[in-house]
């Protein structure tokens, strides 16, 4: 009877924790990650990093997002490139800790961002979000993060030049390809940050990588069926490089989430390591 009583309680104390481990493990157990681009046969490597869908929010406190930026930082990257999604919803508590969270990233290089369907827009406005980014805006310059909000910006690190480009994100309405691409001349290489990979199809233009976020990787990933969330048109394209039309894509999985639950995706802190020419 002893042994039936114990059996049971172990089991049940199984079924707990494999229920626990999607919302209390997996959504903190950040996955440093490195991968190597090679955007020309030789020349000088910058490091990147790149973060994403911070969704700072019940479900993803700041001290979350600070590990995050932590973990990025002790990489030595050269260039820091945040693509969108701050924020889940109006964000209003805890607002300065999040500036000085992003300042331990402007305090160490350059950061550049662009903004995700979450933080402001038409398609934000409809979901208990900002009509306009503004928030987002004062968020970003109160940290010293140079927004690139469809404008591109020259640059030069350790001796490699090229462009940054930064798009207003799909959903949002204001994607704008011909302005951001408008000071950019033949044979430049152009690195691009949009927020939703979808956005590819949008931008006719020439580059050579293009770093989103968006898709968190799927969150959910359901053994035998793939990704439960992954929100967008080109299901091909969920998390990782690839390659697309003679150009490359990273999508990273990101470092928040919606709803408080991953499973089999952790979040991610992405280090790029990029031959420029």
């Amino acid at each position: 009877m002893i042994a039936r009583r114990q059996f049971l309680w172990s089991g049940a104390l199984a079924g707990v924790a494999a229920a626990a481990y999607p919302i209390v493990v997996e959504p903190r157990w950040l996955d440093l990650t490195f991968t190597k681009v090679s955007l020309a046969a030789e020349g000088t490597i910058v490091r990147v990093l790149h973060l994403s869908d911070f969704h700072a929010s019940w479900a993803v406190p700041v001290s979350m997002i600070d590990a995050a930026i932590q973990m990025g930082l002790s990489a030595r990257p050269d260039l820091i490139c945040l693509t969108g999604d701050f924020i889940t919803h109006r964000y209003d508590s805890h607002v300065w800790q999040y500036v000085l969270a992003l300042r331990r990233l402007t305090a160490v290089g350059p950061v550049f961002a662009v903004l995700g369907n979450h933080d402001g827009g038409i398609w934000a406005s409809k979901r208990r979000g900002y009509a306009d980014h503004s928030v987002v805006d004062r968020l970003l310059e109160d940290a010293g993060v140079t927004l690139l909000h469809n404008r591109a910006q020259p640059m030069e690190i350790k001796g490699a030049k090229f462009l940054l480009v930064g798009v207003a994100d799909l959903w949002s309405g204001e994607l704008d390809a011909a302005r951001a691409f408008r000071s950019v001349r033949d044979k430049e290489r152009v690195i691009l940050l949009s927020h939703n990979p979808d956005s590819k199809d949008a931008l006719p233009f020439a580059w050579d990588l293009m770093l989103c976020g968006h898709t968190h990787g799927g969150q959910v990933i359901i053994p035998f069926e793939g990704p439960r969330y992954a929100p967008v048109v080109d299901q091909r394209f969920i998390a990782g490089l690839y390659a697309w039309n003679g150009r490359q894509i990273y999508i990273t999985r990101g470092v928040g989430n919606l709803g408080g639950v991953r499973f089999r995706c952790r979040p991610e802190v992405t280090i790029l390591d990029i031959q420029v020419a």
